[in-house]
């Protein structure tokens, strides 16, 4: 099913303009996929998929990969600076950046997150308790560097 998602993806990016995710994952339901928000980062994040000025599209190199840049790679390149507020935190991404940040993070599936929302270069990552986020905080920042 992954792999059929995939590629219904694909076809939607090449073949139509998709301006944000929820447009992506209705169009895709119209194709029979129902994907929650959550599927859809991981997809985006699989496929390598970025947000532009025009909306959503596929890298030029089509091949298929598994190194897919990792949260290392994503935070050091994108990530600027992690701030915390009690159980939140926000990630200042470069311009335009705060999705694939968001989609990494959603990816590494870490215990202490319970999720994020992504902006246009930020990122507000939720967590159970002010003490996890204080463990993510510093976890990312080394990242950063």
């Amino acid at each position: 099913m992954k792999q059929q998602r995939h590629t219904a993806i694909r076809d939607l990016l090449v073949t139509t303009t998709v301006l944000s995710q929820d447009e992506l994952r209705k169009k895709l339901a119209k194709r029979g996929f129902t994907v929650t928000q959550a599927t859809l980062s991981r997809d985006i994040h699989e496929l390598h998929v970025y947000k532009g000025p025009n909306g959503y599209a596929l890298p030029g190199n089509m091949e298929e990969d598994d190194d897919s840049p990792g949260i290392a790679e994503t935070l050091r390149n994108y990530g600027l600076e992690v701030k915390q507020a009690q159980n939140l935190l926000v990630v200042i991404t470069t311009t335009g950046s705060a999705q694939p940040v968001a989609a990494a993070l959603d990816y590494e599936d870490w215990p202490e997150m319970m999720g994020t929302i992504a902006g246009d270069d930020t990122v507000l990552v939720i967590c159970a308790d002010a003490k996890q986020a204080a463990v993510l905080k510093s976890r990312m920042e080394g990242l950063i560097g």
